[in-house]
């Protein structure tokens, strides 16, 4: 295992099998990324951070960028090699070094690319990096507690749930609070069951 102080949010990781592959997003991806933007803004309904519509996406990859650059986060591009496309995002944030911990989200597919695998095959490649790269203990994932499909999908990799926290975070709409599900793995997990399940299932 490669020791933590290895990693540089300025490093050009690349995470690929044979089916995806997923490198540093950038601000020429705006492109790449456009057609699923424009033709389904449904996609961000439960985000914090909409990309619908060019100026949206333009906004989102910059907010993104700009994290990375503080280093607080590192953000991805989707490419699914069957299909020679770009599928969409995700992304490593609230990542802490020092207590070995980060958060897997802000993940988002266009939908012609959900249902396929894809987010299964994407999940593989960005634990193994998380764990037995950067030698996480503990990987968190969350989501509005409304999103069932992002919570099944959670699921299915082999997260398990922790909670719900209550009213902890605005929506886009000013007016509603939303309730938050909290799920997690842990190192040992990964290693003793989830990465072989989750193989199973590629």
């Amino acid at each position: 295992m490669n020791q933590i102080s290895n990693f540089s949010f300025t490093d050009n990781i690349i995470l690929e099998d044979d089916f995806v592959l997923l490198r540093p997003l950038q601000e020429s991806d705006v492109e790449n990324l456009l057609e699923i933007s424009i033709n389904e803004p449904e996609t961000w309904k439960y985000s914090l951070v909409g990309a619908e519509g060019k100026d949206n996406l333009i906004n989102y990859i910059q907010l993104a960028i700009k994290e990375r650059d503080k280093q607080k986060e590192f953000p991805f591009i989707v490419f699914d090699k069957k299909s020679q496309k770009y599928a969409g995002s995700t992304r490593f944030y609230d990542i802490n070094l020092d207590f070995k911990t980060l958060q897997l989200g802000y993940t988002w597919y266009g939908s012609a690319f959900r249902g396929t695998g894809l987010n299964k095959h994407c999940k593989f490649l960005l634990l193994q990096f998380a764990f037995e790269s950067l030698g996480m203990e503990r990987v968190e994932f969350g989501a509005d507690n409304n999103n069932e499909r992002s919570i099944a999908a959670m699921k299915s990799i082999g997260c398990k749930v922790e909670g719900v926290l209550r009213s902890n975070m605005p929506t886009r709409n000013e007016n509603v609070r939303r309730d938050s599900i909290v799920l997690s793995i842990l190192q040992n997990e990964w290693f003793e069951e989830v990465k072989e399940n989750l193989k199973q299932k590629l």
